[in-house]
């Protein structure tokens, strides 16, 4: 990849890369002028499919088809003779049949001066390349192509303008500056605006005052001696406060406290049960009668009733054992792909589900009664297993549209496509690598 890259633009390029994997070959990238789509494409090609023979063609207003031709031509095979008679369509199968290129991935800048003939034929090739075949077009408007996939280059947010800019420049005004802040906007997210700043004619003289003031730490200091102020105090008054409590409970003592004479003469002749060896958990003790009138009979009592022991009795403990932990076992079962590889290689199926999951395939089979008519194959993509489920095996495109026509509506939803069988024979052979 190159050196530097946008989130959303790296975000870009990997979602063109999945447009790819899911059987689109024909891809249109489109932005006004000085978004960023060059950049783009030199970025995707030097990052993805680094396995595939590579082609990039910079259109001009001056260059011709047969120009265009042999450029893409040379840079996907090996010293090609190439016959200016012939169509690009035609030169690329008989140099296929002579030699084998492999993948191939070609990547044309300036598709708006793409003539009518030459988009025609980039558009059949991506259908009916005898080999995979990735064409990616850059253009400023829409091109009149038929089943190819247009995705639109969007501009820069405020967040992602700064990040660029601070790339190419080594100092940036403050946010704060309206000059610098009015240029973002107008700016409106284009890449080659943005490097078009000037900071020596475009910066407003203001000074920024500092964010923390002095006023600010001296409050918060005061905040901090007025809390320790205010603990201090507390703590005198809950010291005092406990001193009072404690004087009035040795008062209220006293005030009912016997001399040892009074409480022997007054003693009446009880006997008194033995105390029990066992050790206590807890001593329940009846509560003291008033004792305003003095009465001493009654105080000595209850001094002398025997307490009641009550003896607890601990839980028993159990220990607990943990059940036993099974760890999943995902494995991935391997399923036969015999019927795809006993198909001829220029077959067209449907493909009508690719899921990671191979249940969720069979429940939509389920779903639409469709067992019958469908056969599933496992690929590997990004490092995941995949399941596609596909239907018939046509002879042509045509057969294939018809009964592309004669599906069930909710499989229709999906937006199924057609794809050679020689295109599914390799990514069968991908779960083996």
């Amino acid at each position: 990849m190159q050196s530097q890259i946008l989130p959303s633009r790296a975000a870009l390029v990997d979602r063109i890369a999945l447009q790819f994997e899911y059987g689109q070959n024909l891809i249109v990238l489109l932005g006004t002028s000085g978004l960023g789509k060059s950049y783009l494409l030199e970025t995707f090609i030097t990052d993805k499919y680094n396995d595939f023979n590579k082609a990039f063609v910079q259109v001009s207003a001056q260059m011709t088809d047969v120009q265009l031709m042999t450029q893409l031509l040379e840079q996907s095979f090996n010293a090609p003779l190439i016959d200016h008679n012939l169509s690009l369509s035609q030169n690329y199968y008989q140099l296929a049949q002579q030699q084998q290129c492999g993948a191939c991935l070609w990547v044309i800048d300036g598709g708006r001066h793409l003539s009518e003939e030459l988009i025609a034929e980039l558009e059949l090739l991506s259908k009916n390349a005898p080999n995979v075949l990735y064409i990616m077009i850059a253009s400023q408007s829409k091109l009149p192509f038929k089943d190819a996939v247009n995705i639109h280059l969007e501009p820069l947010n405020i967040v992602e303008s700064k990040q660029l800019m601070g790339w190419y420049f080594t100092s940036l005004p403050y946010d704060e500056d309206p000059v610098f802040q009015t240029f973002l906007v107008e700016a409106q997210g284009n890449p080659s605006l943005l490097l078009a700043w000037q900071p020596s004619e475009q910066v407003a003289d203001i000074v920024v005052k500092d964010k923390v003031s002095w006023r600010l730490q001296l409050l918060t200091l005061l905040l901090i001696i007025m809390l320790l102020i205010i603990g201090l105090v507390y703590k005198a008054d809950m010291t005092q406060w406990w001193e009072n409590a404690n004087r009035q409970i040795d008062e209220q003592v006293l005030s009912t406290a016997i001399t040892t004479e009074q409480a022997i003469e007054n003693k009446p002749q009880q006997l008194i049960p033995p105390v029990s060896s066992e050790p206590s958990a807890a001593v329940i003790q009846k509560p003291t009668q008033d004792t305003t009138n003095n009465n001493v009979p009654a105080i000595v009592e209850s001094l002398t009733e025997s307490t009641i022991v009550v003896e607890q009795e601990k839980p028993e403990l159990k220990p607990i054992t943990k059940p036993a932990q099974t760890k999943p076992q995902n494995q991935i079962v391997k399923i036969p792909s015999n019927w795809y590889l006993q198909q001829p290689e220029n077959n067209f199926v449907i493909q009508l589900l690719a899921v990671t999951q191979q249940q969720v395939g069979n429940e939509f089979i389920a779903k639409h009664k469709l067992k019958s008519i469908t056969n599933t194959y496992q690929t590997k993509r990004n490092g995941k297993i995949w399941w596609v489920v596909t239907t018939g095996s046509f002879a042509n495109l045509n057969e294939a549209k018809q009964a592309l026509q004669g599906l069930p509506v909710g499989v229709r939803k999906n937006k199924p496509f057609y794809k050679k069988i020689s295109k599914i024979k390799q990514e069968i052979a991908r779960v083996d690598q």
